[in-house]
């Protein structure tokens, strides 16, 4: 009996082949966003950290929101039994500190405190909604060592579901990144995906959701001086979100996703452009069948390349580098470093940013 009981210990203390003191120091970050709810758990590594366990599931808890104001009951069925998922991965690993957000979803949904009582009541999380100053400054974090020293300043931009962040940066005496401004566009792959309400968004359509979004960006231009910076050459770009990756991973012509070939990958305007275009040019079906894209983001990338192309026409900086990081990264960084581990250079996983000033 006593043999049978210490070798079911065994098991326990190393399931998913971690014994009790590898597991001793995980920590934990989840990130629910308007289409999609992401968990990443992972062990301090040398200066940054190396990823053990991750979680991605499209929930698209945003669905409704724009017409509604509200979080639909099936919505939020979707997104806690997700959630519970995440729990459960978070207790298995015995997750010794963790940081759970909820972005623009949250932020602008009428019932979300309801909603987030009972996301607490099913699962013992404790989601914290964020302000869009926050979920770009995280951003930042973890994605700025993709940042290069050949220029001051820094575009960097997160599509999201629900909104899109644009980050404006530059470099100070001491190398780290400090953030000048912040601009939230109520603009994401979901929202205008469905504000278009057709699979398929013709030539026009596509046109008119460019010049829309564009004409947002003029106000946060002139008062950072951004074009002006861009003209000498000053500003450098970097993308984190799924639209950005996914034309990174078309312009490869990738038969299966590669965080590896993507994440610090740069890619010129003209193959955004070239990767859009073929993207756009494609019904439903096809751009479902495309390696990457799936039936699940099918709709949604043509709306995160005008995002994009807003983007890129107003700031013309001539090319872009994509970042496979980001809030996650910039959670457990930091929650790593209030722990006093050295994070300062590149993990085998996941490289470690300086600090951002707030």
């Amino acid at each position: 009996m006593n043999k049978r009981g210490r070798s079911g210990g065994l098991r326990r203390r190393t399931k998913y082949g971690l014994s009790r003191q590898r597991r001793s120091q995980l920590y934990g970050a989840l990130d629910l966003g308007t289409n999609n709810c992401r968990l990443l758990i992972a062990k301090p590594s040398g200066p940054g950290f190396r990823v053990i366990a991750s979680f991605s599931k499209i929930v698209r808890l945003g669905e409704g929101l724009s017409s509604n104001g509200v979080l639909s009951e099936d919505a939020m069925a979707r997104t806690i039994a997700a959630l519970s998922i995440c729990s459960a991965k978070l207790r298995d690993f015995d997750v010794t500190r963790s940081r759970i957000i909820a972005t623009e979803a949250c932020r602008r949904a009428a019932n979300c405190a309801e909603f987030l009582s009972a996301i607490t009541d099913r699962t013992g999380l404790q989601l914290e909604t964020i302000s869009y100053e926050e979920e770009a400054r995280l951003a930042l974090v973890g994605c700025q060592n993709l940042l290069t020293k050949e220029a001051p300043y820094a575009l960097v931009f997160d599509i999201g579901g629900g909104s899109t962040e644009l980050t404006w940066a530059h470099r100070i005496a001491d190398g780290r990144f400090e953030i000048l401004d912040v601009l939230s566009l109520p603009f994401g792959v979901v929202t205008l995906a469905e504000d278009s309400q057709v699979d398929q968004i013709g030539e026009a359509r596509y046109t008119t959701m460019v010049d829309e979004i564009a004409a947002h960006l003029p106000p946060f231009c002139a008062a950072n001086g951004i074009s002006g910076k861009v003209r000498h050459g000053q500003v450098q770009m970097l993308g984190t979100s799924g639209t950005v990756t996914t034309l990174g991973a078309v312009h490869l012509n990738l038969p299966y996703y590669s965080r590896s070939s993507i994440d610090g990958l740069e890619m010129a305007f003209d193959q955004l452009s070239q990767a859009t275009r073929r993207l756009s040019s494609l019904n439903f079906k096809d751009r479902a069948a495309v390696p990457c894209i799936g039936e699940e983001r099918a709709e949604l990338v043509v709306p995160g390349c005008a995002i994009l192309e807003a983007i890129c026409r107003s700031w013309p900086v001539g090319q872009l580098r994509v970042a496979d990081r980001g809030l996650r990264e910039g959670m457990l960084l930091e929650l790593m470093a209030e722990d006093g581990n050295p994070i300062t250079g590149n993990a085998p996983q996941a490289m470690a940013p300086q600090a951002v000033a707030p």
